[in-house]
């Protein structure tokens, strides 16, 4: 680019401290640039009144086989090279202090009650189809009921058995971590809150107060606030927070079903994330009565041992998405675009950022390095889904 060098420092604006403008700006800094970053927020802390960063209502689920019950191949291997940067990244957020790094890969699971084995069979066809660049152990693993108690011993129908299948290598963030992680360990980044950027253009930005700031390279991750530049829309997605005490839950789980998928995600804290709804509306209200029960009846109907627990938080949030639901990564001379993450933000960010920095010339996010083994065998002796309506 023009008036942009990888080998010298430069200046750069992010419009946006969401997920990718985070993670921009952590990687960016970290590779000697001077990077100044503006949001409307007020702070760096989350929000859970619907007006915030989607990326902390998100599960942070890694699940690039899962996913293609809904999406296109490229999610899948996008999310392939997504988990090793994520896993070095969570590992370098915490180097130093006695805490865990804010991701377990633990692989993820994928259970059907008995009458919609016919429905989960479908799926799992789709996903057992050979794609380039797949790892070997990334395919579904059939699990009786003794081999699933072993894993998960909370795990069981209400009604029956569960049939269930292990994903190998897959896993999941605890996002608050991970996002208050990439900005607090960036303090060269030169935060701007309370900016809202009303125009981006190669090497400038435009702020609501009409004022212009010039850089050698803008990177434009406003979500649903890049229109009218972006033709981005905005998906409402909703998520019940519960607080369940001396549940064993270690991997996310995805209810297969008939009408919709259900996703149940553990957190720290002896806290519950559990999740699915997918809403054409670009509505910020607060959760409907609906929605709240049919999410917690179908977790409460894998999860016996859930009844008792809390309700936490009723979180929405809208999930930028462009006509085609697929990413967009524009490189041009000064600016950046990347945009419509959808319901795939934290799966897709790291391939993202890192498609674009390579067109600029940078170097890639960190990576673990290496691909773990899967998981030893456990012993015990596409069309969408229909979305919940509100």
């Amino acid at each position: 680019m023009s008036n942009f060098a990888s080998d010298r420092p430069c200046r750069i604006g992010v419009a946006g401290a969401g997920l990718l403008g985070r993670l921009c700006a952590w990687h960016l800094s970290r590779l000697g640039h001077a990077v100044s970053v503006f949001d409307p927020a007020p702070g760096p802390a989350p929000r859970h009144d619907g007006q915030g960063a989607a990326g902390f209502t998100a599960a942070g689920m890694l699940s690039p086989l899962a996913e293609l019950d809904a999406a296109e191949p490229d999610v899948a291997g996008r999310g392939w090279h997504s988990i090793p940067r994520w896993a070095a990244i969570a590992a370098e957020l915490v180097a130093g202090t006695a805490g865990e790094p804010p991701m377990a890969r633990r692989g993820s699971l994928m259970v059907a009650h008995g009458p919609d084995l016919g429905a989960a069979r479908r799926v799992l066809a789709r996903l057992d189809q050979p794609m380039p660049g797949q790892p070997a152990w990334a395919h579904p693993r059939s699990l009786s009921p003794a081999e699933l108690a072993t894993l998960e011993p909370d795990l069981h129908g209400s009604g029956g058995p569960l049939h269930a299948w292990l994903l190998p290598g897959e896993g999941h963030l605890d996002t608050v971590t991970m996002l208050q992680g990439l900005h607090d360990t960036a303090p060269s980044v030169r935060w701007h809150w309370g900016q809202h950027v009303a125009a981006t253009q190669p090497g400038a930005l435009q702020l609501a107060d009409g004022s212009h700031h010039r850089f050698d390279l803008v990177v434009d991750v406003r979500g649903t606030g890049a229109r009218p530049d972006a033709p981005v829309r905005g998906v409402r997605g909703e998520v019940v927070w519960l607080h369940a005490p001396g549940l064993q839950l270690q991997r996310p789980v995805r209810l297969l079903h008939p009408r919709h998928r259900v996703y149940i995600v553990p957190r720290s804290g002896q806290r519950v994330l559990v999740g699915a709804s997918e809403l054409e509306t670009e509505d910020r209200s607060p959760m409907s009565l609906r929605t709240a029960v049919e999410l917690m009846a179908a977790a409460h109907s894998v999860i016996p041992a859930l009844a008792e627990a809390r309700i936490l938080r009723l979180d929405t949030n809208l999930r930028p998405a462009l006509p085609d639901n697929r990413p967009q990564v524009v490189v041009n001379d000064g600016l950046v675009r990347l945009n419509g993450l959808y319901r795939h933000g934290w799966l897709l960010a790291p391939s993202v950022v890192d498609e674009a920095l390579g067109r600029l010339g940078c170097p890639p996010l960190p990576s673990a390095g290496h691909e773990p083994h899967p998981p030893a065998a456990v012993s015990a002796s596409r069309p969408r889904p229909e979305r919940l309506v509100s």
